[in-house]
């Protein structure tokens, strides 16, 4: 009889608890048995484990083998134990000391001819790792996003790769931690977009302060233009928020693109997408374009097309940045820190106000078309803005566009700044007693507020946003405190609590 227990950690949305596998051989009819609430992708690794065995030259044992997969109570899925089950078999039949086994976790699928396969999930293991004090083997294919967190890993391609080296006989170089550098391209420059000055300084105001933006026009006029154009004005991410949004495309299985390091996510869901598509779900569970939008934009085109069970869902992420998803046999928790930005038409042709097409929809046809959208859900988009359309005058102008992203830009990131040294985060997320603290207004600026909200009936969520932005208004302008032309430009970026 003979024991080995090796390391490992299970996928559990973005967290990665700890699993033990012990591995036992004992005498009696051979049998292979896996105990642990393993799922079907795991019991089958006894055939990958075999087949790897014997392709890479090792005798399988005529023996019982019983793998344990600890916590118990606890469901492992995937082939990501596939190398820790095959090392546990030969470490109990002393292929090479088990002391090498120490301090360190293993994963990897197992091909058939002892290869080491890709494995979703690396990401939040890794760190999880690094966290506990032990090294990481890892396929090799995994390296790249395994090199960004610093933390000690192996990377190999084989089974015999990984054997060698526990034995000491050919050591695997630990991967060197690799810092992408930041990519300067600006692939959708604002100054592309000719004239709309007003919807320009609307989408500056919203990158500044991290504020939910919907713009509402013709067909034509540039609010899908406008909008892709949002990534471009942000600040980069940290590299702790560059983690997080790797973490989601990680266990995903999606490959990190290294160009794309920092760049933060910019996510455009179409409006047939279900609502499991938009937060997640599955029997998983897996993420969502809520979650895949983490620290950057998610862009909900022709918003009414939407299902409105499908938009309601986003109410509770837009305010808590988090999203939990809950099934019969699991619950995962992922993050869902986005920006908001929509674009939709007034009416259902889409030319309602339009001076240069006829609209033909009836009253009740444009109400219904609106009422697709809940009062709540528009109650948490903190800026809604008309884009008419441009003269055709200004379209053949060759200087129409103003200014480039690169300098709208370094305004935005000088106002983050102010903001991250104020409190720590945007505008658009103060709490109501930071808002209380910060947002610094006379009494001037109140009568213009208190004036507005008995006029417009502003809730009192709509009340507290328009301080926020008339607070991010006043940080690109520089100012100390909040002054009435802030609050009233403030008021003029919200077209939808001035109509009846």
């Amino acid at each position: 009889m003979s024991l080995a227990i090796l390391h490992c950690r299970a996928e559990h949305g973005i967290d990665a608890p700890p699993v033990t596998i012990e591995v036992f051989l004992s005498g009696g009819l051979p049998a292979f048995t896996i105990v642990g609430m393993a799922e079907t992708a795991v019991r089958e690794s006894k055939d990958r484990v075999r087949g790897a065995l014997l392709s890479s030259g090792f005798e399988f044992p005529q023996q019982r083998i019983t793998i344990s997969l600890g916590p118990a109570d606890m469901r492992k899925s995937g082939g990501r134990y596939d190398l820790a089950i095959a090392l546990g078999i030969l470490a109990a039949r002393k292929q090479f000391p088990k002391t090498a086994l120490a301090n360190l976790e293993f994963y990897g699928e197992l091909a058939l001819s002892g290869e080491l396969r890709r494995v979703p999930g690396m990401l939040p293991a890794i760190l999880k790792a690094r966290e506990a004090g032990r090294a990481a083997v890892i396929p090799l294919t995994n390296r790249v996003e395994a090199s960004l967190t610093g933390a000690d890993v192996y990377a190999a391609s084989s089974l015999l790769e990984v054997t060698a080296h526990l034995a000491g006989r050919a050591l695997i170089p630990s991967l060197e931690p690799m810092v992408p550098a930041k990519s300067a391209e600006v692939r959708n420059d604002l100054v592309d977009v000719k004239g709309q000055q007003h919807a320009k300084r609307a989408l500056e105001i919203a990158a500044a302060g991290g504020h939910n933006l919907l713009f509402i026009g013709p067909p034509g006029t540039g609010k899908s233009m406008l909008a892709r154009r949002l990534p471009g004005l942000l600040p980069p991410m940290s590299e702790a928020e560059a983690l997080e949004t790797a973490a989601i495309d990680s266990v995903l299985g999606k490959a990190l693109v290294l160009h794309e390091w920092r760049q933060r996510p910019f996510r455009a869901p179409h409006h047939t997408a279900s609502a499991p598509a938009l937060v997640g779900g599955g029997r998983g569970p897996r993420p969502g374009e809520v979650s895949r939008a983490h620290n950057g934009v998610l862009f909900l085109d022709e918003l009414p097309e939407f299902n409105r069970n499908v938009l309601e869902v986003l109410r509770e992420p837009m305010e808590t940045g988090l999203i939990t998803i809950s099934r019969a046999a699991r619950q995962a928790e992922y993050p869902a820190k986005f920006q908001l930005i929509a674009a939709m038409n007034p009416c259902p042709c889409g030319y309602l106000g339009d001076e240069q097409a006829d609209c033909r929809c009836s009253g009740d046809r444009v109400a219904n078309y609106r009422g697709k959208i809940s009062g709540p859900l528009l109650d948490r988009i903190d800026l809604h803005v008309e884009v008419t359309r441009p003269a055709t005058s200004i379209l053949r102008s060759n200087d129409a566009g103003g200014e480039s992203s690169v300098t709208v830009a370094a305004r935005i990131g000088r106002a983050w700044d102010l903001q991250m040294r104020r409190c720590g985060k945007n505008n658009a997320r103060l709490e109501a007693d930071q808002l209380a603290q910060h947002c610094d207004a006379d009494e001037h600026c109140w009568a213009l507020l208190e004036s507005a909200a008995e006029q417009f009936n502003l809730s009192a969520r709509a009340h507290q946003r328009v301080l926020r932005i008339s607070r991010t208004i006043a940080d690109l302008a520089d100012a100390r405190n909040i002054s009435p032309a802030h609050v009233a430009e403030a008021l003029a970026l919200r077209c939808l609590d001035r109509r009846p």
